[in-house]
């Protein structure tokens, strides 16, 4: 059993991507054994609309996620009503969290209105995602140059939030060793090298690594393979492919 926590909905603006039609990429995470998907949408980086943004989500996962895709909605918190798009992902599309996107919505993670958005997210009962990359930065379209999160006032901010349940998708290994003292769980989508996962379990522990591919953005066998050849025994690898993202999204520790 596999939970993928790091999955987008729609379409990338600047290129088609396979498997970026709902029923298909369901179907092809069911077929590998994926239980469960953490959705966000593509829509979330450069619609202004996020309430639109949100409900489309949860329609998609609700009609065509056949009971696999879980939908994550994003909050902007320099918007004015961020407040009510926190309160609708919760309380009207029953969202178990939120994905944000500090670099395409140009906040940066010293900003106050960050640090209310996770206390309230926190309060809320909340899992939050915070997006550190998407694209490679060679890669980006001309026109739209994202420039990289500046993570270093993350941990001391996540240390006076009470209750706080933080993933972190796409860091690089040297940004997840530079935010471990947060106690925030990692992906591992953004991670090169041969054994990256293993090394990586070395630094922080099994414990809070999580399986995330970042489909269909990048190749979903590409996540899986970083697993099996990492060589853990099985009880660790069972712990990456679901047993953390499952205990982390029931609220347990």
């Amino acid at each position: 059993m596999i939970i993928d926590v790091n999955v987008s909905l729609s379409r990338w603006p600047f290129r088609r991507l396979r498997l970026d039609d709902t029923a298909e990429l369901v179907a092809f995470l069911r077929r590998r054994g994926v239980v469960q998907a953490w959705a966000g949408s593509f829509e979330a980086l450069f619609h202004k609309d996020v309430a639109g943004v949100n409900e489309r989500l949860a329609d998609e996962c609700r009609r065509r996620g056949e009971g696999i895709l879980l939908p994550f909605g994003v909050v902007h918190p320099k918007y004015a009503d961020w407040e009510e798009d926190l309160r609708r992902c919760l309380e009207v599309h029953r969202m178990p969290g939120i994905r944000l996107y500090p670099n395409y919505h140009g906040y940066g993670l010293e900003d106050p209105d960050f640090a209310r958005l996770l206390g309230a997210a926190a309060e809320r009962g909340l899992v939050v995602q915070l997006v550190l990359k998407m694209e490679d930065e060679r890669t980006m379209h001309p026109l739209v140059r994202v420039p990289a999160v500046e993570t270093a006032p993350l941990a001391n901010l996540v240390a006076g939030i009470p209750g706080l349940r933080l993933v972190v998708l796409g860091g690089s290994r040297d940004g997840i060793l530079q935010l471990a003292p947060s106690g925030a769980s990692f992906d591992f989508s953004s991670l090169e090298g041969l054994e990256g996962v293993a090394r990586l379990a070395e630094k922080i522990g099994v414990e809070r690594i999580l399986f995330g591919s970042h489909s269909p953005f990048f190749i979903w066998e590409a996540a899986r393979l970083k697993v099996t050849e990492a060589g853990l025994d099985a009880s660790r690898e069972r712990a990456i492919l679901a047993e953390n993202a499952r205990r982390l999204i029931e609220g347990r520790r």
